[in-house]
Order: structure tokens, then C-alpha cells, then sequence
């Protein structure tokens, strides 16, 4: 039998991570020479059509309208988890960014939206409260895993996840944020125009305005953020201030071990509290864009809300992702389609892990009994039922 031409894509990869390292020895992978190999390399393997690393749900009903999800992997191991619960009378979306491993972020995937329907049936309706409660619980939950778990895999409290929540409930979001991930609505102005408006606000130590915050919670710790090659960090290790999980910065029996002597950590340095936006929709409100901080690094809110208001509905949130990885790849001086044959782990040196939803509001249904089944989706696992 004839061999393909073409290098098999287990051969091409181990012939590009051959690569990498010799060129990692040699502090050559920044250099502008190097991504023009890697284009020639990518153009050399055209048979890799498609971008492998994406999912999409296209287009899905919600009792307010319609919804569209998509996903691109970076990493070695995905560490986004995203996820839509639908019912007749609400619905639920969950963006999650995970760092050091995908376990806090698929933690909070399997357990969030469980204390909020506990929460929310106890009580008869929902609110501010109730999230606040929902994200405390989920938060407790996963340190006591760790506590159980750490001995196994000392590792474990390191872990840890951004948490961007919304509910549409009774014609009014909510919007819950921990971390990097952004919520952005899209409103109608004069002249039928799109504006975006941010809804969360940003935990990172590269805002201004939570470093100052976290100099005034730790007085006496003269190093609680650091600049670092451009970046300010929380005690040089984590942009983020608050976050699920990262046991070691947040419970003195997480940060013992002698691998953190060093940080001196008196007290919690993140914390699991949420910033909460609550919004009565208005008639102009026509949708709204979450997502990790993956797709906020290539576009800002006015610009992602432009590509959702010029293009037709049935598979926004992947045009989302297409404008992105352009961008990212047009950084390096190569197209997306000389981009998508390079696999997950090399990604991570173009892209972030990329989740992005977007939810559109049709305020005819507002008020209205529509029947809906119950529906589950969930990132790459692409699940549905009740």
C-alpha cells in the first residue's frame, strides 16, 4: 500500500515537538524567524483542514430568545469548562477559566447550578443572595475536596478557577464574576447603533483599582502585588484577586507545606467573594456576550458586540472565536487557516482556552409560557436533557 504524502498527525506532531525543544534550548521560539517556519510548516500540512480544537452549539432556544456556544483548546488539558441550563421559566449560564489544571473549573461545572436550584426552590425565587449563598457553597465544596484529596495529590491546592455566572430570571439578570471573565451587553442607541457595556468588573491585579484594594487589606505586606515583566501579580505568582479554589493563598492549612514558605502569607490573600450586577432588561437590551478572558485579549466589548449585531444569529458565538484566532494569528504574521493545523499545547503560544456565550433577548417572550424542554449543554461534552 502507497504512504500518504502527507506526515501522519502523530508523526507531525512529534516532528514539531522535536522542534520546539531544540529551539527552546536555543531562546529561538519568540524570534519572528521562528513563526514563519512554523507557517511554512502549517502550510506543508494542509490536509489538517479543519480547526479540531473548536466546538460549537450553533443556535439553541431559551425561554427569552436564543443562545449560541463555542470553544476553542489551547492547553495540553482544556481548563475553560462553559455550560447553559435551560427551563420554561429561566436561564442559567456559566463561564469557567481554570488554571493549573481543569479540576476546579469542571468542579464548579458539576456543582454549581445544583446549589442554585436548591437555593432558588427553598426560597421561591431568586436573588442576589441566592448567588452570593450558591458561589459560597461551591466554593466550600471544593476546599474540602482538596482537604481530602491533598495528601493524594499535593498539587490539588494549587487549583483553581475564574467563575462568571448569569441568570435570566422573571426579566431580570443577574450577573455574578470572580476573576478575568467579562460579561457584555449589547444595547440599542440612537441611530439603531450597538453599544457595549461591561457589566462585571474585573478582578486583576493589572486594574488600578485592586491593587489599591490590596494594599489596603494587607498593610503590612509590602509585597502583596509585584511587577513582573510587565505584569502585576498577587505576591508575583496570580493576576487574579478573586477565584474558586487556589486553596494555598486563601486557608493557612493549604500554605504550610515548605513549597510555600516563601509567599509569608499572614492572612487569605484571594478570596471567593463575588462582585453581583443585577439589571432589570429593557426593551434595547438585544443581547448579551460572556466569556473567559481568552477572547478579551483580541477584541474589546465595543468590537465583540459589532461582529454579534452584523452577523445573522446561527453560529455567533463561533464567529466570536474565528475573529479571535484571526487576530491572534495575524500577531504572528499567519492567517487562521495557516493557524488551525497546529495542535493543542503549541495553540497555547497563539491563544488562551476561549469560551464564549452569547444569549439573545426577544422582549416579545418576555412574560410569556413557552414550551420548552429542559435543556443541558456543557463544552465539548455536549450534552442535553433535563
Amino acid at each position: 500500500m502507497l504512504r500518504s504524502a502527507f506526515f501522519s498527525r502523530r508523526e507531525a506532531d512529534q516532528s514539531f515537538a522535536l522542534a520546539r525543544r531544540i529551539l527552546l534550548q536555543i531562546n529561538m521560539w519568540n524570534s519572528p524567524g521562528l513563526w514563519r517556519n512554523v507557517k511554512e510548516f502549517a502550510l506543508g500540512n494542509n490536509h489538517f483542514a479543519q480547526d479540531s480544537l473548536i466546538w460549537s452549539r450553533d443556535l439553541e432556544k431559551h425561554c427569552y430568545g436564543d443562545l449560541s456556544c463555542a470553544q476553542v483548546q489551547a492547553n495540553n488539558v482544556m481548563e475553560d469548562y462553559c455550560q447553559v441550563k435551560i427551563r420554561p421559566d429561566a436561564t442559567f449560564v456559566g463561564v469557567y477559566d481554570g488554571r493549573s489544571g481543569p479540576e476546579a473549573a469542571r468542579f464548579i461545572c458539576d456543582n454549581l447550578f445544583l446549589h442554585l436550584t436548591r437555593l432558588a426552590q427553598e426560597n421561591g425565587a431568586f436573588s442576589e443572595d441566592i448567588l452570593r449563598s450558591a458561589i459560597s457553597a461551591t466554593e466550600d465544596g471544593f476546599l474540602s475536596l482538596v482537604r481530602r484529596t491533598q495528601r493524594v495529590n499535593p498539587s490539588f491546592v494549587q487549583t483553581g478557577s475564574c467563575c462568571l455566572v448569569g441568570v435570566i430570571w422573571s426579566g431580570t439578570l443577574y450577573v455574578a464574576n470572580l476573576g478575568g471573565s467579562i460579561a457584555v451587553i449589547g444595547s440599542l442607541g440612537g441611530s439603531n447603533e450597538i453599544v457595549a457595556e461591561q457589566l462585571t468588573r474585573e478582578h486583576n491585579a493589572n486594574v488600578k483599582e485592586v491593587r489599591e484594594e490590596l494594599k489596603s487589606m494587607h498593610p503590612d505586606d509590602k509585597d502583596i502585588v509585584n511587577l513582573k515583566h510587565g505584569v502585576w501579580r498577587i505576591k508575583g505568582i496570580i493576576q487574579t484577586s478573586r477565584s474558586i479554589g487556589d486553596a494555598y493563598l486563601k486557608r493557612p492549612e493549604f500554605s504550610a507545606p515548605k513549597r510555600f514558605a516563601h509567599l509569608s502569607i499572614r492572612r487569605p490573600v484571594l478570596t471567593a467573594e463575588p462582585s453581583i450586577y443585577t439589571r432589570v432588561l429593557q426593551p434595547n437590551d438585544k443581547f448579551i456576550i460572556f466569556a473567559s478572558d481568552g477572547l478579551w485579549e483580541h477584541l474589546s466589548n465595543q468590537e465583540a458586540a459589532d461582529v454579534v449585531h452584523k452577523n445573522p444569529r446561527n453560529g455567533i458565538a463561533w464567529r466570536l472565536l474565528k475573529t479571535a484566532l484571526t487576530l491572534a494569528a495575524k500577531k504572528r504574521e499567519m492567517t487562521y487557516k495557516e493557524l488551525q493545523p497546529i495542535d493543542k499545547g503549541i495553540r497555547r503560544h497563539f491563544h488562551d482556552d476561549i469560551s464564549v456565550i452569547v444569549i439573545f433577548i426577544d422582549h416579545q417572550l418576555m412574560g410569556k409560557t413557552i414550551s420548552l424542554p429542559e435543556l443541558s449543554i456543557r463544552g465539548f461534552l455536549d450534552t442535553v436533557g433535563p
